[in-house]
């Protein structure tokens, strides 16, 4: 007997999970969902505008200074300090030893070329010249002595070799008077060399003589006189100054210590001006004339002498005058100059922090590179500019700069726009 087993429908309902009710729970988990994304971006709103509210619009006003851009000219500046110096400068020594007898110059005395600015004593080289002619004259003397024996050994010489020849005389003798002759024409050519070594020796005598009157080598004014009447100059290797001589005063050099982060820069043909403390309202033009190569340092400031030829017509400059000149290495005319007020400005950091959260917020972020400021190349320096009354970054390149302002190669700003170069915040 075949006997089928029929499922309970209790236990089928207990065991298997009705449909229905599954649909049903589905249908309630997608409500539930559509409530939670509102939810969720109500509360990133709210807490968004709560941000903006703190951190926008709590934060400082700001009052800005501006400047305009402008249009105009500039000039490149090198400022170098030196000192005035006459174009030649002439120390005058002795070269021998003795006393001053005579001094005929002063301070500011206009000298020539060859005029006698001291004299010394003279006794000794005038002795010394008298003995050097004395010397001179015997030695003459000795050569006539010499010729005159030299001529009679020529006779002697002559006469016996005709002897000889007549066989009258003998060889030896002969060879006697040969032997004489040539003995006077050796000491005729040593009496000779004699009077040459005399009239050296007197010509020195002479030239000493001359030497005791010192002149001006120069035409000029004398700067310094270190001699008085009656004074004894030893003459060494280390001749004492006597006098000190400079050119004409009417073309003067000025000489200026270059820096060497400048140098560079200063090329001769250069123009430059300067000023000395005796005359603090006036410039004085120059030109550059030489850049020595030749370092100088001093104090671990390494510098390099520059030459400038300047003109003292009126003679208002003074040998030694210390100036500061102001040298043109570079001149722009007609382009676009920003002050370097607005090139260092930045905003303030409130403001920058605070101000316009949600764009920050939102924003893509950064790209990574140079966080080392605005202004770390000149082609990646930028300013602020107040457009209707908000701040505006503008990036620019920028060329050449005289301290104040800067010409503008390119960037978006025109003649006029006003550039933000401070901000104050306002009291609440």
């Amino acid at each position: 007997m075949n006997v089928q087993n029929t499922p309970d429908p209790a236990t089928k309902t207990s065991g298997t999970p009705d449909l229905a009710a599954i649909l049903a729970n589905s249908g309630n988990l997608r409500k539930k969902r559509r409530w939670i994304w509102p939810t969720v971006l109500i509360v990133v709103v709210a807490a968004a505008a709560g941000a903006y509210s703190y951190f926008g619009s709590s934060g400082p006003r700001y009052d800005y200074t501006t400047q305009p851009a402008k249009r105009g000219g500039l000039s490149v500046i090198v400022t170098a300090t030196g000192s005035v110096q006459p174009t030649d400068q002439v120390d005058i020594s002795s070269e021998l030893s003795g006393t001053v007898r005579k001094v005929n110059v002063s301070y500011n005395s206009a000298v020539k070329q060859g005029d006698v600015l001291a004299e010394l004593d003279t006794n000794k080289q005038e002795a010394d010249v008298q003995s050097a002619r004395a010397q001179l004259a015997s030695a003459r003397a000795n050569v006539l002595k010499a010729e005159a024996e030299a001529a009679s050994a020529k006779n002697s010489l002559d006469r016996l070799t005709g002897l000889v020849s007549n066989r009258i005389s003998t060889q030896q003798e002969l060879d006697a008077a040969k032997f004489t002759y040539d003995s006077a024409l050796a000491t005729k050519a040593v009496n000779e060399a004699s009077v040459l070594s005399a009239e050296a020796n007197l010509r020195l005598s002479e030239l000493n003589l001359l030497k005791l009157r010192i002149v001006s080598p120069i035409d000029g004014i004398v700067l310094t006189r270190d001699v008085d009447p009656g004074a004894t100059v030893a003459s060494s290797l280390n001749a004492p100054v006597l006098f000190t001589i400079a050119g004409d005063l009417k073309r003067m050099e000025l000489q200026v210590a270059v820096d060497e982060a400048d140098v560079g820069h200063v090329q001769e043909g250069q123009s430059a001006k300067f000023s000395v403390d005796a005359y603090p309202d006036r410039n004085f033009p120059a030109t550059i004339q030489a850049v020595r190569f030749a370092s100088e340092t001093v104090s671990n400031v390494v510098t390099y002498k520059a030459i400038l030829t300047v003109d003292n017509a009126d003679l208002l400059l003074r040998p030694g005058m210390t100036a500061t000149a102001d040298i043109t290495v570079q001149s722009v005319t007609d382009a676009l100059l920003v002050p370097n007020a607005a090139l260092r400005y930045s905003p303030p950091t409130t403001a920058r922090s605070r101000g316009n959260f949600l764009t920050r917020l939102f924003a893509p972020p950064r790209p990574r590179g140079n966080r080392g400021g605005d202004n770390a190349s000149s082609a990646g320096r930028a300013v602020w500019v107040l457009r209707a009354g908000v701040p505006t970054r503008v990036q620019v390149e920028t060329g050449p700069t005289d301290g104040q302002f800067t010409v503008l190669k390119s960037g978006e700003v025109k003649q006029g726009d006003l550039l933000i170069t401070d901000a104050v915040a306002r009291a609440s």
